[in-house]
């Protein structure tokens, strides 16, 4: 792997450092696809700064501007002893916050601090919880450690692989497999299927980044669902459609696609999942071609397996936050300067992902199970980031024009380059919904 570029990210570990690394993996995946099918051995260059900032945002509006990035209320708040953060940006995730706090629709921030104040943190990170609410309390690394969930954490793998199975004739299986798809080096995904259930932000940038090698991906989402922040920023290069999961309709539609899918990628808990009558081993029983990947917040055993999270929350649980107010001696929670595990973990499930495609091309079909808290064991594990390193800088132009639904933007060039191989997005951003839930 070669790097080039310079910059980094200020923080009290080493995020610039981690972006590279988790590109370089899911770069030189690409790579070794590309070389099954005629390509050169590769050497695989990786940008430092446009990591960076792809571990941000890659997308810049022309004349137009995105909405804010956070819910009125979401944010960090003192309780009695000490730190919690309310993740409030779905609206049913703010209505809990405040049902739990006892307070009415139109509260400020004031009024939420002034609530939460009078809590005692856990009580109040299990009260939200239990109110299908998402809200995580400021943990040390040390605290998170001695945690039952920090402990069932720290000892899976980074990227967990089920047993593999193997499939005779893969041209009787279903998918890509069943069809004609043309070997093509330049854009080694070109042709497999990728049905993607996944939302905010892990999920979209693995099957971001799928796309951009050719792969067809079809993002579902239910009927009510809306991330405007983010929708530019995540739905380039995929069509994206709707279905109602808990009609039989939608459920009937989303076999449909599944039966003609090559890989599913999903984010959905996996409790969740099963109450769909689509666990992993069912999956694994009704679609033997099939590739299975997904992610959660918080890791696969333990007792918070299950619970909602986000990247925000991650970092309080897990202690970067607390890390990073240390390190920099701030009065408050300091996290990463960017939502660094979501991006990190969306480029290594990628790059699972297409390790696993290459394997079933040779017959063998495997799942994986990625997850937020995981990867923040790796991050935490790097020094901080040199403290007079300059800040990654943008080249303005090397810009790529896009006109998404809302009106023209700017896209960030790829931060990872290999030779004879291009990555190239179909289809602008376009949003949700508008797709028909059927392949192509």
């Amino acid at each position: 792997m070669k790097i080039t570029g310079s910059g980094a990210l200020a923080s009290a570990f080493d995020v610039t450092g981690f972006a590279v690394t988790a590109m370089a993996e899911a770069g030189q995946a690409v790579a070794d696809l590309a070389q099954r099918f005629g390509a050169a051995p590769p050497d695989v260059c990786v940008d430092r700064g446009l990591a960076s900032l792809w571990f941000g945002t890659s997308f810049t509006p022309v004349g137009w501007t995105l909405p804010p990035v956070w819910d009125a209320i979401a944010g960090d708040y003192r309780c009695a002893d000490g730190w919690i953060r309310l993740h409030t940006n779905a609206p049913h995730h703010k209505s809990a916050a405040l049902q739990v706090l006892g307070l009415e629709s139109g509260a400020d921030c004031a009024t939420v601090a002034a609530a939460v104040v009078q809590w005692n943190g856990e009580a109040l990170e299990n009260a939200m919880v239990a109110a299908n609410g998402c809200a995580a309390l400021m943990r040390s690394p040390a605290a998170w450690l001695a945690h039952p969930q920090g402990q069932a954490v720290a000892v899976e793998p980074l990227i967990s692989w089920g047993d593999p199975r193997a499939v005779a004739d893969l041209r009787d299986a279903g998918g890509a497999s069943a069809r004609s798809r043309p070997a093509d080096p330049q854009r080694p995904l070109t042709g497999v299927r990728v049905l993607d259930l996944t939302r905010i932000i892990a999920g979209p940038v693995a099957t971001r980044f799928l796309a951009s090698y050719g792969a067809q991906v079809l993002r579902i989402d239910p009927p009510d669902w809306e991330e405007p922040v983010l929708e530019a920023e995540l739905t380039v290069g995929k069509r994206c459609a709707r279905l109602d999961l808990k009609s039989p309709d939608g459920l009937g539609a989303l076999h449909e696609l599944l039966a003609g899918a090559d890989i599913f990628v999903h984010g959905y808990r996996g409790d969740a999942l099963e109450k769909l009558g689509i666990s992993e081993a069912e999956l694994a029983r009704r679609y033997p071609h099939l590739i299975d990947v997904a992610l959660n917040a918080y890791g696969w055993g333990g007792p918070w397996k299950h619970r909602r999270g986000f990247d925000s929350l991650v970092q309080m649980s897990c202690g970067i936050a607390d890390a990073g107010m240390a390190y920099f001696g701030s009065a408050a929670p300091h996290p990463l300067p960017v939502q660094a595990l979501d991006h990190a973990t969306g480029y290594l499930c990628a790059a699972a992902t297409i390790n696993a495609w290459r394997d079933r091309l040779d017959g063998t079909v495997r799942s994986a199970r990625l997850s937020l808290a995981r990867t923040a064991v790796e991050l935490m594990r790097t020094a901080p980031s040199e403290p007079d390193a300059p800040a990654p800088e943008l080249d303005p132009t090397g810009l790529i024009p896009e006109n998404t639904q809302w009106g023209p933007g700017l896209r960030l060039p790829p931060a990872v380059q290999i030779p004879g191989v291009e990555p190239v997005f179909d289809v602008p951003a376009l949003g949700l919904g508008w797709a028909e839930p059927r392949w192509v």
